[in-house]
């Protein structure tokens, strides 16, 4: 299944709809970091609010996805991960270390806009 991915302004919002396999996940990650230099993107929100499970290879697939969108110059923010999926994942030891998580896709906006805004000024 092919995750959609708008342009929204300086960003990319990518909304996983269903369920998806391992290989999506890595298409997926493929797709956006080329789309990040093709229209240089200063950030990507990834929206998992659907999925139910979250699995170490996905976690870690979304977490090295993050690292390569910022190898490319732009931030990621994680968006919709449910409850019972945040806490499966801390019983199960997997983290998304350095990759900014929000509630909603409205959080995540505000938090990517404090990133490039904190990046315009040389911080990081």
């Amino acid at each position: 299944m092919r995750v959609p991915i708008l342009r929204q302004g300086p960003y990319l919002i990518a909304s996983i709809q269903a369920a998806v396999t391992d290989e999506d996940l890595l298409h997926l990650g493929q797709e956006v970091v080329e789309r990040v230099g093709q229209y240089r993107s200063r950030g990507v929100i990834l929206d998992v609010t659907v999925l139910d499970v979250m699995d170490s290879f996905a976690a870690r697939t979304l977490r090295d996805l993050a690292r390569a969108v910022r190898l490319r110059g732009a931030e990621t923010v994680i968006v919709g991960i449910q409850p019972e999926v945040a806490f499966s994942m801390v019983r199960l030891g997997l983290s998304l270390e350095g990759v900014g998580t929000a509630l909603d896709l409205e959080d995540g906006l505000a938090l990517l806009d404090q990133h490039v805004r904190r990046r315009g000024k040389g911080g990081r």
